[in-house]
């Protein structure tokens, strides 16, 4: 499963953010350990209560565990993951909070530890957890036998479509997919080698090129949203630089905004309000369903916990029945019967949490599946209604170049397979086309030993380890 984490502090408004519902369908409270208070919102009050104790500003280490899309992933797995992030970043026994969150479909789990320890009242430090927790992130993949992502095995294999939460909350302000976003931006670049034909395949997907107030080369939505383009494409702003030009030359965010109020909204604004207006009945019919299916599987789970809950009390009592007291217990306690009486149940009532969490997994999976089912659908809907304002922004594109008796260009229609093939072909091809001449060194009198028998031997004999080194130099 995908690890991210970060240090932080405000315990206040990150159990705000745990309880919301908002986009998430259900939230579960999974565990409160370590905390006098049993509430999350409590628990993480009393981090920041204990942090004034110290300097730490960054009293808590929030990490989520997003497992893969298509996997059914029980309690257990994620259990294991929480108490290997626990053993590798130093915070074994330290309090920690344990949340699920369940939207479009998918569980996930968000895990927040104190960093404060009490007795000293200092900060456990968490020197590399990045690494860390990829190391263990590729061990879970392993483990589980779950099909492991590309850029995880290999960093320059990552999906240039990933986008960062401040990305997320951009495209969302817009009506858009984050992915989406830097994907068709991504595929402006590949298929432009000009800054007249970049800013053509921008407009066609509903971009305008600017230059930006701290970033020099932007791209402005439709909506408004500035959108820094090396961030984008994963390029310096050297290379852009390269294809584009001086960013002096461009028009500034306020200008493009301006233009796209003036001259571009008004003849696009009837055909919007068109398609908006069908997408909004689509989407609100599949929300409405969502919303019904969300409050049916909240009651089949209250149903569920309540049934359990009912019969723990019982098996309870059961068991408790079986200890004798007075005169009799003390037989069975003086006979040995008592020690395997209460064996017997503790075994039972592990064996009866053991079937809970099965029967309540089972539960969860079918829902989920039948979640994910109506998803497919708002998902291919929410594709259809983009390709149709992709449509619109294209035609509008079109037009200008026709207005300004230019010849019109087809259609692009957006295909990340194919921003994909180009990404591939483009590394594949990288190092036949720089070709570098060979170099050889002339030997030198001290060398840097290669191995670590070579260094201790000079370590002993006193030589030094610097390399001298004139720079280097070809032989005839």
């Amino acid at each position: 499963m995908i690890l991210k984490a970060k240090p932080r502090g405000d315990g206040r408004q990150l159990g705000r953010y745990l309880l919301t519902m908002g986009e998430n369908e259900h939230i579960e409270v999974h565990e409160v350990r370590g905390f006098i208070s049993d509430d999350v919102a409590g628990a993480l009050s009393e981090v920041d209560a204990i942090a004034k104790g110290t300097k730490c500003r960054q009293s808590m280490f929030s990490v989520s565990l997003n497992p893969p899309q298509n996997e059914t992933v029980r309690i257990g797995a994620f259990e294991k993951a929480i108490e290997a992030i626990e053993e590798k970043n130093g915070l074994s026994g330290q309090p920690r909070v344990v949340v699920f969150h369940e939207k479009e479909g998918r569980r996930h789990c968000h895990a927040v530890w104190s960093r404060i320890d009490a007795e000293t009242m200092t900060a456990k430090p968490l020197p590399f957890f990045k690494n860390k927790l990829q190391e263990v992130s590729k061990q879970l993949y392993l483990e589980n036998g779950w099909q492991m992502p590309r850029g995880l095995i290999d960093k320059q294999n990552r999906d240039p479509r990933n986008f960062k939460l401040a990305e997320w909350q951009q495209a969302k302000r817009a009506g858009r997919h984050a992915g989406e976003v830097k994907g068709l931006i991504q595929e402006a670049w590949a298929i432009s080698d000009t800054k007249q034909s970049f800013s053509h395949a921008l407009e066609e997907r509903g971009f305008y090129l600017a230059r930006g107030d701290r970033r020099a080369y932007t791209a402005v939505t439709f909506e408004g949203e500035v959108i820094a383009i090396p961030r984008a494409i994963g390029k310096k702003t050297k290379d852009v630089r390269e294809r584009l030009g001086k960013a002096e030359e461009l028009r500034s965010i306020e200008e493009t905004r301006q233009r796209i109020a003036e001259d571009i909204l008004p003849r696009m604004k009837s055909h919007l309000d068109e398609a908006r207006g069908k997408a909004r009945l689509e989407t609100g019919a599949l929300n409405s369903r969502r919303s019904v299916m969300t409050e049916k599987h909240a009651e089949e789970r209250a149903k569920l916990d309540a049934g359990q809950k009912q019969r723990f009390e019982e098996e309870s009592r059961s068991r408790a029945d079986r200890l004798r007291n007075g005169v009799l217990g003390l037989w069975d306690k003086l006979t040995g019967k008592r020690a395997k009486l209460e064996k017997q149940n503790e075994m039972e009532a592990l064996w009866a949490l053991q079937r809970d969490r099965e029967q309540r997994h089972a539960v969860i999976a079918s829902q989920m599946q039948e979640r994910q089912n109506l998803q497919a659908e708002i998902t291919a809907t929410r594709s259809r209604h983009a390709q149709a304002l992709l449509g619109l922004h294209s035609d509008t594109a079109n037009y200008r170049l026709m207005k300004r008796g230019e010849a019109p260009k087809p259609k692009a229609k957006p295909s990340f397979e194919r921003l994909e093939a180009l990404r591939e072909k483009t590394q594949q091809q990288r190092p036949q086309e720089v070709q570098k001449p060979e170099v050889r060194r002339k030997p030198v009198q001290t060398r840097k030993p290669q191995t670590p028998e070579e260094r201790l031997k000079a370590l002993r004999e006193g030589r030094s380890l610097r390399i001298r080194d004139r720079g280097p130099e070809l032989e005839p």
